[in-house]
Order: structure tokens, then C-alpha cells, then sequence
């Protein structure tokens, strides 16, 4: 036990059972790329890389966003859901338009039933254009 009473607890020198993504700020990389771009002398570079525990990769990588102008961090994830108010009518209009097509289907073939019964009791329909 300690003077003040408590019982120091004993830190766990094993590693983390689970691995978490580092994260750099815009900041932080725009100070890495501009004491990168500051070293002439040869293996300078590799000791800033050992000095804050970088990989030569995600120095490329921002070398590269920063050329192409998209340093700043991306969104990640899902995109967000285009207007709710557009797919709900999206969606209401796909039921009207299936619900028409059937409507359209039974009257062609109520007027198809009309035209062989014409023919079997002999009335002449007059002829419509298509």
C-alpha cells in the first residue's frame, strides 16, 4: 500500500489485445511534409520518418494528396441518404406506375375478349387506326 492509502494497481505490460488506426491532423502532416521538404542532408528524412514513428508510405501518400490538393481528411463511412422527400416520391410514383400497367394490361385484354365475342355472335366492329 501506498502513504495515501491506496493500493497501486499493477500495469499490464502485454500488448493491446486490439489494434487502433492512428490518426494524424491536418496540422501534424503539414508540419511532417514541411520538415521533409527542409532536409538536405542524406538519411535525414529517414530519421524524421524514426523520429515520430512514420512509414515512408503515408509521407508519399501525403506528398502526393497534398499535390492533388486533397490533404484534408476524407469523410469515411456510408455516404449520406440522398432526399428523403425525393425517394419518397420516387417510390410512389414506381407503385402509381406499376398499378397503372395493370390497369392497362386488363383493358387490353377485356377489349381482346370483346373483339372474339364480336366475332362469334357476328357484329361488325368498325375499324379504328392503331
Amino acid at each position: 500500500m501506498s502513504e495515501s492509502g491506496k493500493k497501486l494497481e499493477k500495469v499490464s505490460p502485454e500488448v493491446a489485445a486490439k489494434a487502433t488506426r492512428r490518426r494524424f491532423s491536418q496540422a501534424y502532416k503539414e508540419q511532417i511534409l514541411n520538415e521533409a521538404e527542409q532536409c538536405t542532408d542524406p538519411g535525414a528524412v529517414g530519421e524524421l520518418l524514426r523520429r515520430e514513428g512514420l512509414y515512408w508510405s503515408s509521407l508519399h501518400r501525403w506528398r502526393r494528396e497534398r499535390r492533388e490538393g486533397t490533404l484534408d481528411p476524407k469523410q469515411r463511412g456510408r455516404k449520406p441518404l440522398p432526399n428523403k422527400q425525393e425517394t419518397q416520391e420516387l417510390a410512389r410514383l414506381k407503385r402509381e406506375n406499376a398499378r397503372l400497367a395493370e390497369r392497362l394490361r386488363q383493358a387490353e385484354l377485356i377489349i381482346e375478349v370483346q373483339k372474339k365475342v364480336s366475332e362469334m355472335i357476328g357484329v361488325r366492329l368498325p375499324e379504328q387506326p392503331d
